[in-house]
């Protein structure tokens, strides 16, 4: 697994080398050694699988706020994905900033995301599937979200919007007292 620094601290791209013969291939997905500097004391605690129809749908900013602040690390099983970081750590040098990565299962990538920073995806391909690990159980009274338009974030979306939840259309905007960051 080769690990990948992005603009943002703490956000990076784990690509794999998957092992291709005649068969088929075989491929790591997880290495708790090979991630040890990214994972530091945290360990895995729940494993989620998500998988989207539309192409052009968006599912996010998602985000849980402290205490219950998770690392996730996110890989495409299936199809193609636009995957974005957001940085809501306000005392970071990047506070407001993004970074994509194209996800899918040919360029083995997997997109670590820490804690403080908001996470949401575009379907680029039909039918697409995402594994999420996560370093927090999940809390619904501590999840949070912002907009995929805020225009505070200026998020460039590669399709137009298809879809987009009820609930994800509804996340406050970054200057909205009740957008506030994790």
């Amino acid at each position: 697994m080769n690990l990948t620094p992005t603009p943002l601290p703490g956000v990076t791209v784990v690509t794999g080398h998957p092992h291709t013969d005649a068969r088929g291939s075989f491929a790591r997905l997880f290495c708790e050694r090979e991630l040890a500097g990214v994972l530091g004391e945290r360990r895995i605690v729940q494993i989620n699988h998500s998988r989207t129809a539309a192409v052009g749908t968006i599912r996010g900013m998602h985000f849980q706020r402290a205490p219950h602040a998770e690392m996730k690390l996110v890989r495409c099983l299936r199809g193609r994905v636009w995957d974005v970081a957001v940085d809501l750590r306000a005392d970071s040098p990047t506070f407001l900033h993004w970074h994509a990565e194209e996800l899918s299962p040919d360029n083995h990538r997997m997109l670590v995301i820490p804690e403080g920073c908001a996470h949401g995806f575009q379907v680029l391909a039909p039918d697409s599937e995402l594994l999420y690990l996560h370093t927090a159980f999940y809390t619904p009274e501590a999840e949070g979200g912002v907009r995929h338009d805020d225009p505070a974030l200026g998020i460039r979306w590669p399709l137009p919007v298809t879809d987009l939840s009820p609930r994800d259309r509804s996340h406050p905007l970054i200057g909205d007292p009740f957008g506030r960051a994790p």
